[in-house]
């Protein structure tokens, strides 16, 4: 495997089936929080903190459907008990790696906040177009860089993506034939989607970027 290559292995978590655990809840916490709920909005989630900011508190305003679990104490090793994904979310860097440590020592799968070495997944950056999902990682070494990505996608696709999955998905279930048969359908249908070269932008080379000249 070439050293330049991503070596990450990319997933679709159902949030709604599992249990995840924040520690923290001030701007880094905030952060986290309000990333995870506009992609899975009926993510199953505790937080755990000693303060809970006020941008958190108007960010669960706007989910009045889903309750966000909110323990207002000083972590322990036993809030980790019961969840499946653990996200360090404060500025202390110390507590931070504890709960990374005790996250650990039960196998459990954890994020720390602004420090990759520590973390078992990242939380990439997601463009969404209905049912279409796509998630971008820079191997953790740019976030800016994936979220500038994210924006170039979201400028590219079209708004009638999900209506274009919807037409997909009926002729899929229609197609009376093999498996083989119906790939083969379904490729010759979508083939035109790369075929425009026009709607292919480029990113700015590093010549091109301001901060060179």
């Amino acid at each position: 495997m070439s050293k330049s290559q991503n070596p990450l292995y990319p997933i679709f978590l159902k949030l709604h089936q599992l249990n995840m655990l924040i520690v923290g809840a001030g701007e880094v916490g905030y952060e986290k929080l309000s990333f995870i709920l506009k992609s899975s909005p009926e993510a199953n989630i505790t937080m755990v903190a000693p303060e809970i900011s006020e941008k958190i508190k108007l960010e669960l305003e706007k989910y009045p459907e889903h309750k966000v679990h909110i323990i207002q104490k000083p972590f322990a090793a036993k809030d980790i008990d019961g969840h499946d994904l653990i996200i360090a979310a404060t500025d202390i860097k110390d507590l931070n790696q504890q709960v990374q440590q005790e996250a650990k020592k039960r196998l459990k799968l954890v994020n720390v906040a602004d420090t990759p070495d520590l973390c078992d997944f990242y939380l990439g950056s997601i463009v969404t177009r209905g049912d279409l999902k796509v998630a971008i990682s820079t191997n953790g070494k740019s976030p800016t860089l994936a979220k500038r990505f994210r924006q170039l996608l979201e400028s590219i696709l079209p708004s009638e993506a999900n209506n274009l999955l919807d037409n997909l998905w009926q002729i899929r279930n229609q197609l009376e034939v093999g498996f083989s048969q119906k790939v083969k359908k379904l490729n010759a249908l979508t083939a035109t989607l790369v075929s425009d070269k026009e709607k292919i932008r480029q990113l700015p080379t590093c010549e091109d970027c301001p901060y060179n000249k």
